[in-house]
């Protein structure tokens, strides 16, 4: 049988960790038998899409994104309608894409998954013609994309940094949401198109999503206060951000959104800046992925006990409203008491 080729494309500088030793796990994990392989590094921001048209060109079977999710969308968007599939060795910060794969994060384990040529198609997205395999979104999670890319270091204590610095200051926008069934408007913190489950790091903000339905799932988060901000928080590592009430989800092929004025936008978590209106929408089956034979994806099933804990929290954050629309009422009864005592 002819060997299979094979390049992987290592990012030395993705996430926190040095990539020293991964050649050589390559040469003494990967199946030699099945396998030739090249190990190409990078050297500037977009060589390695690069390096992966080039591995179209030339037919090989497999590109190996060894790196971050902004590595792995590199690599992916050259292979994209192409019979080259991508494998991932997840080596950054976040690791989205691999954790909703269910990819193993040790390296050999990886390497495994890539042994074992499972190869299976999935759906992909694109925003204003960017392609994203993950998320993208506008709004909050966009600036802090900016300000994470502007820090010049990652990780999550980075993003914990800038999310707990800037998230009280930030002031939500207005959207127009269109999509197949009509449109609507929006005040919102953030608006996220998601084709997998998770920003990263175990952060699900659409816990449901499946890359094999043809359609993203829409998150809009409305405006919250900092009382919010901890449920909002436990949610998202709880895989229940559905049941909180400041969440608006639905499903679609695509959407366009107008805002009233340009802004960042995010596609794996790279952030660029666009004009007011945003066009995002599927295409179904476009990629091909090496893909843990023993699990599809994360299925989103949240822990019950977890999921217990977060009705019992927002049970008490619907008692607070509650109590808090009732002081406003009764304050409003006072006013209007006062101003008719004062006329007698």
């Amino acid at each position: 049988m002819e060997k299979k080729k094979i390049t992987f494309i290592l990012n030395p500088i993705s996430g926190t960790h040095s990539k020293e030793e991964i050649p050589n796990l390559i040469e003494q994990t990967l199946d030699q038998e099945l396998y030739d392989y090249t190990i190409r590094f990078t050297e500037y921001a977009g060589h390695a899409a690069e390096i992966a048209k080039e591995c179209v060109e030339l037919e090989e079977d497999v590109v190996v994104a060894v790196g971050g999710d902004g590595t792995v969308n590199e690599v992916a968007r050259s292979l994209v309608h192409t019979q080259t599939a991508l494998a991932i060795i997840p080596c950054g910060s976040g690791n989205g894409l691999a954790r909703h794969l269910c990819l193993p994060l040790d390296v050999k384990k990886a390497i495994g998954i890539i042994n074992s040529y499972n190869v299976e198609t999935f759906d992909y997205g694109v925003i204003n013609g960017m392609p994203f395999f993950c998320t993208c979104g506008m709004g909050f999670d966009a600036f802090i994309s900016l300000k994470f890319a502007e820090a010049g270091k990652r990780g999550p204590i980075t993003y914990a940094e800038n999310v707990l610095k800037e998230g009280l200051n930030y002031k939500p926008e207005t959207y127009e949401v269109e999509d197949e069934t009509g449109a609507k408007r929006y005040k919102a913190f953030l608006i996220a198109c998601a084709n997998a489950s998770q920003y990263g790091n175990n952060a699900y903000i659409a816990p449901g999503a499946t890359m094999k339905d043809g359609e993203m799932d829409v998150i809009i988060m409305e405006p919250f206060t900092a009382l919010d901000a901890p449920q909002i928080a436990a949610d998202l590592f709880m895989k229940t951000l559905g049941n909180n009430s400041k969440i608006k989800t639905f499903r679609t092929k695509s959407l366009h959104i107008h805002r009233n004025e340009p802004g960042a936008i995010h596609y794996d978590g790279d952030p660029i800046m666009t004009d007011a209106d945003i066009d995002v929408h599927m295409e179904p089956g476009g990629i091909r992925i090496l893909a843990n034979p023993k699990v599809e994806e994360d299925n989103g099933q949240p822990n019950p006990v977890l999921n217990a804990f977060s009705d019992l929290f927002n049970n008490i954050n619907n008692v607070r409203e509650d109590i808090e629309k009732r002081g406003k009422r009764i304050q409003r009864v006072n006013k209007v008491l006062l101003r008719k005592l004062t006329k007698l």
